[in-house]
């Protein structure tokens, strides 16, 4: 192993200066408040309390002295057994600071390299390819965020491969290989173990040394040595050798041009090399039948982040999605289960990381012990759980739309009788205020039924041009009741703001869902800031899954200085029934029930947060011209004036009878004939009397047999001139596709009211 000067002078990778300076610091100011607490001239209880804080800061400045020199002897530690782990490898190897200083080389990068006495690696590289400090650049960054990268370089030399790994803080073990580019396994015979290189088709090109040793030299075709095919790199095999069956790890080294190198690692006890790991790029872990780790190779170190010299069982390096990982070693060591492979979830506090795992049962009588093959399934995992969510998420919305269906259903019979009484008392009567809470408590209940559909996305919305210093300014007293007198409420806004297209309500819904939660999570008090912008974004913004197109946008952002979120579960926050409150304390309906109104708003919502700092959630909505002409849909409660008399037949098809019963007599109060159906079926019966004159259809949409836009369709064929009024405990889209192919008709939904019934049907006919 051939050491720089600078690994000499400086063992760890990063020295942390700054934290030096600070420890200093503290220690001076500790000091000066002792000795001032000593000398000075000072009242007893100020000379007391200042010499309690310079002891304190002295304790606090030894415990953080420890600390860094306990982390500074394991980067020694760390650097000397990584400085053995390379020392073995036939391949080039290079240990360098995040800047590309070489602090250690083996002997191949001494031997292969006339520059390798450089203190660069960007020196080092610049003879076998133009530009080396951009692929290395571009490698450290890789590396940094995901633990390892490598690039496939033509160079002077030839196909090779350039790899990083990323150690401790601010390291980088570099590896340089080379790859096969030709017809021969150029480069194989620099692995100790068995690699060949194959056809597309599976015939073998190539075979080295230790290959032809345990396959011979007559194998043309790669089927017949693998029992199973194709092959998948980080798997066990069985292959049939000239000395019988083997198992076998197997790696994929890359390959080009219509061929591809893999590598072969005899597992289980007398398989030669099988003891000598570290070179693998595949990695391994041999693990006992008790589940200790016995050894592991460098990139399985790497993936699991085992420190040398841990003694660590695997129960405390995974954990199992089905049962505990103690139980399935147990079970793979005892003969009981086959070489089946299992998914294992790292425990890793900073992100969810996934390993496919292949136990292999190795040796015999009281010496069994197993050989893991671990493949990364963290993209894997994470599609299945994004397919997973979006499944649960369509399954639960089904659900929320069929309650606020059957909701609907009841609040439209119980405020419609009620307004079928209030008919028949005057305000002085005893019984009248009691009919009217009735009719205002049915109100209240419907607003949470339009919270259930928006959280499903599948609410009405009445959307309007809106200016959100207005819709703040006329919820701002709200909202400051909300908050309490702990927290303050902070308004921003942009000069020349734009307006948005939303509906206000569902709009004011979102604002207060959030302020409600920036305020729990500052029991102590703090301050919310809500702050509005006009943003121009020249280029996609792309983040959490969803592309924000170039535009103009209104953002909107809410900030508080709470206790924050975990990054491990601000990917969660959305999620419908997922709250961090305790028992009693929050439904977890608030933040999907924004997220809903957002999207369906065709807005985008972010969320970012620091642990002990804060969160801010970030609004985009497209900004439109004030000036542009927009229809206004009047809200359906605003409704006041008393519906007209009308005449004309009217045919009612309801399949709920108490819906039914109450539209049939609210019609005929108005002077209507009304027909009554419980079926589409039984609509189309009646109309086939053809001297029946009929006005208009009054319908339900979602019935048991033929539905409403169906049997309408069918009716319309022999009465084209019929107006149709469609109503509905689902939102506007329940009919789908068949709303803009019915003419003449409008839509109302339950629950509605005695007026505006029968305003919407005068209102067609007029």
């Amino acid at each position: 192993m051939v050491y720089n000067d600078a690994a000499l002078t400086v063992p760890d990778l990063r020295v942390d200066t700054p934290s030096l300076a600070r420890v200093a610091l503290a220690a001076i100011v500790s000091l000066s408040c002792i000795i001032a607490g000593f000398l000075g001239a000072l009242p007893p209880f100020l000379a007391f309390a200042l010499f309690a804080v310079g002891a304190t800061g002295l304790l606090t400045v030894a415990l953080v002295a420890i600390r860094l020199r306990i982390r500074l002897r394991e980067q020694q530690v760390a650097l000397g057994a990584l400085s053995g782990f390379i020392e073995r490898d036939t391949a080039p190897a290079f240990i360098t600071d995040d800047d590309g200083v070489i602090f250690a080389q083996n002997e191949a990068a001494t031997r292969q390299f006339d520059s390798a006495d450089e203190d660069a690696m960007s020196a080092v590289l610049r003879g076998l390819f133009a530009n080396p400090s951009a692929v290395l650049f571009r490698l450290r960054t890789r590396a940094g965020a995901e633990g390892m990268a490598y690039e496939d370089l033509m160079t002077r030399r030839g196909h090779m491969r350039l790899t990083a790994h990323a150690i401790g803080q601010g390291g980088f073990l570099w590896r340089l290989q080379d790859v096969a580019s030709s017809g021969q396994a150029v480069g194989l015979e620099h692995y100790p173990f068995p690699a060949l290189t194959l056809s597309r088709s599976g015939r073998i090109l190539g075979l080295n040394l230790p290959a032809q040793k345990i396959l011979g030299s007559e194998s043309d075709r790669v089927d017949h040595v693998f029992r199973k095919w194709p092959p998948r790199s980080g798997s066990l095999n069985r292959i049939d050798g000239i000395n019988g069956p083997m198992d076998v790890a197997i790696a994929y080294l890359g390959g080009s041009a219509g061929r591809e190198n893999w590598m072969l690692v005899p597992v289980g006890e007398g398989a030669p090399g099988a003891g000598n790991i570290d070179s693998l790029p595949v990695p391994l872990v041999e693990i006992a039948a008790d589940g200790r780790i016995l050894q592991s190779n460098w990139a399985a170190a790497s993936l699991l982040m085992i420190e040398p010299g841990e003694e660590l069982r695997a129960e405390d390096l995974m954990q199992g999605l089905g049962r505990p990982v103690s139980e399935w070693v147990r079970d793979a060591a005892s003969g009981l289960t086959g070489k089946n492979s299992e998914f294992l979830k790292l425990r890793r506090p900073e992100r969810e990381v996934f390993v496919q795992a292949s136990l292999n049962r190795v040796g015999e009588g009281d010496d069994i012990h197993l050989m893991a093959v671990l493949n990364d399934a963290t993209e894997l995992k994470t599609l299945e759980a994004q397919f997973v969510q979006s499944q649960k998420m369509q399954a639960i919305g089904q659900l929320a739309g069929g309650v606020a269906h059957d909701f609907n259903n009841l609040l439209t019979a119980i405020s419609g009788h009620c307004d079928l009484l209030l008919l028949r008392h005057d305000p002085g009567d005893q019984d009248y205020g009691d009919l009217v809470q009735i009719v205002q408590n049915a109100n209240r209940a419907a607003s949470l039924v339009g919270q259930l559909l928006a959280f499903s996305r599948k609410q009405t919305l009445r959307p309007e041009l809106l200016d959100l210093r207005d819709t703040l300014a006329d919820l701002t007293h709200l909202l400051n009741r909300l908050v309490g007198e702990r927290v303050t409420l902070t308004l921003s806004h942009d000069p020349v703001l734009k307006s948005i297209r939303a509906d206000k309500r569902q709009l004011e819904q979102v604002l207060m869902n959030l302020v409600v939660n920036a305020r729990d999570a500052m029991p102590d008090g703090g301050e919310i800031r809500i702050e509005t912008e006009v943003v121009m974004l020249t280029e996609p913004l792309k983040r959490d899954r969803a592309t924000v197109p170039p535009g103009e946008f209104v953002m909107l952002r809410v900030a508080d200085e709470g206790k924050g979120i975990p990054s491990d579960k601000l990917t969660k926050v959305f999620e419908p029934f997922y709250t961090t409150k305790r028992t009693g304390e929050g439904t977890g309906l608030g933040l999907s029930t924004a997220y809903g109104i957002v999207k369906q708003s065709g807005a985008f919502i972010f969320v970012d947060s620091v642990e002990g700092k804060g969160t801010v959630f970030t609004l985009y909505f497209p900004a439109f011209d004030a000036n542009a002409d927009m229809p206004e849909v009047p809200d359906q409660e605003e409704v006041k004036a008393p519906a007209r008399q009308g005449e004309g037949v009217v045919l009612l098809v309801e399949d709920e009878p108490p819906v039914r019963a109450f539209a049939s007599r609210a019609l005929r109060l108005r002077g209507y004939t009304v027909l009554e159906a419980e079926s589409g079926e039984d609509a189309l019966r009646q109309l086939e009397d053809l001297s029946l004159n009929v006005d208009i259809f009054v319908t339900d949409v979602v019935m048991p047999g033929l539905d409403g836009p169906s049997w309408v369709r069918k009716a319309l064929e022999e009465r084209p001139d019929v107006r149709v009024v469609f109503v509905s405990g689902y939102a506007e889209d329940a009919f789908g596709d068949s709303g803009p192919t019915v003419p003449n008709s409008v839509f109302l939904p339950k629950p509605f009211s005695l007026n505006q019934l029968t305003e919407t049907v005068y209102q067609q006919l007029a």
